[in-house]
């Protein structure tokens, strides 16, 4: 009898498990304030955009370095992105609302964690090198113009994740 209710319960444990919520990982402290770059004109960052490091649980991240193309819109940006995110490769294609300074949202329906505001947190003086997270901490990406971050940069790029609140013990480098 009691095999025959185990095996009635099974299928109704396996519902309910599968409708949980999934929980984020947040690769920041939640308590330090995050800043937006709010001098860079969010339109100035279109082009083509290499990933150069991604915050990852695992010391492997688990895929490939991505990257992103932005366009400029009538409305804002279109991006065409596919990022390693806490090891799990990450697509969204569609427009980018500007929201507000240095902030940026996916107008479509968007993959977790793409799926929330981005905020620009740093872009060097020449638009080579942009620092891209979230107020959640659930990703932090290092992006490039291409796959080779001179030592200044990189330096300047992990100093802003530190001030934001990034534990830089995650960050994986490619």
């Amino acid at each position: 009898m009691h095999r025959l209710i185990a095996v009635l319960l099974l299928p109704l444990l396996l519902i309910a498990c599968a409708q949980l919520p999934v929980e984020t990982t947040s690769f920041r402290r939640a308590q330090t304030q995050i800043w937006a770059n709010a001098v860079t004109d969010p339109v100035q960052l279109a082009g083509r955009w290499t990933q150069v490091a991604t915050f990852a649980t695992r010391a492997d991240p688990g895929c490939a370095a991505g990257g992103m193309e932005l366009s400029q819109t009538t409305q804002g940006l279109y991006a065409t992105a596919q990022l390693c995110l806490n090891g799990v490769s990450t697509v969204y294609r569609g427009p980018l609302a500007i929201v507000g300074p240095g902030q940026l949202r996916p107008v479509d329906r968007a993959q977790a964690p793409l799926d929330r505001p981005w905020w620009v947190l740093w872009v060097d003086a020449d638009l080579r090198t942009l620092v891209l997270g979230t107020p959640d901490g659930s990703f932090g990406v290092i992006l490039n113009r291409d796959a080779r971050l001179p030592e200044d940069r990189r330096k300047a790029a992990r100093d802003i994740l530190r001030w934001n609140g990034y534990d830089l013990s995650l960050l994986r480098e490619y």
